[in-house]
């Protein structure tokens, strides 16, 4: 396993449409993982949710956030960056970047119309971890 990879050693692999893990916590102290679509922009995450959601409540109270995005096929690469995440106001044009990445194109406004009001979830380094496994055979 190759360590200590910056997220341009990942080639490609931050604009496949994976799914990521977005870690947040509860007024407990106990970490939510939410499965999130995401775009990887400008040195980070962005990942739209809706303005009420759970996820959006967790983090306007602690804004400390991770997330998690990884292959399960070879090279099996993967990132997780840990921070303080910003939440934003709702941009439609990330709203439809990511929308694009997952959905089909014909499908992409109905989808995006039937969107509850939202906020954007901003999550820059922070702490990264890159890694793969170039040479692994399993």
């Amino acid at each position: 396993m190759r360590t200590g990879l910056s997220a341009e050693d990942l080639g490609d692999f931050l604009q496949r449409p994976l799914l990521a893990t977005l870690a947040t916590y509860r007024r407990d102290g106990l970490v939510l993982l939410s499965p999130v679509w995401f775009e990887w922009r400008e040195g980070g995450f962005n990942i739209a949710i809706g303005r009420n959601d759970v996820k959006a409540r967790h983090l306007r109270r602690d804004p400390r956030a991770a997330v998690v995005v990884a292959e399960a096929e070879p090279p099996m690469r993967g990132l997780e960056l840990r921070g303080s995440a910003r939440l934003m106001p709702q941009s439609l044009e990330v709203d439809r970047r990511i929308v694009e990445r997952y959905v089909d194109a014909a499908e992409v406004d109905e989808y995006l119309a039937g969107l509850p009001p939202g906020v954007l979830v901003r999550l820059e380094p922070g702490e990264l971890r890159a890694w793969d496994f170039p040479d692994e055979h399993h």
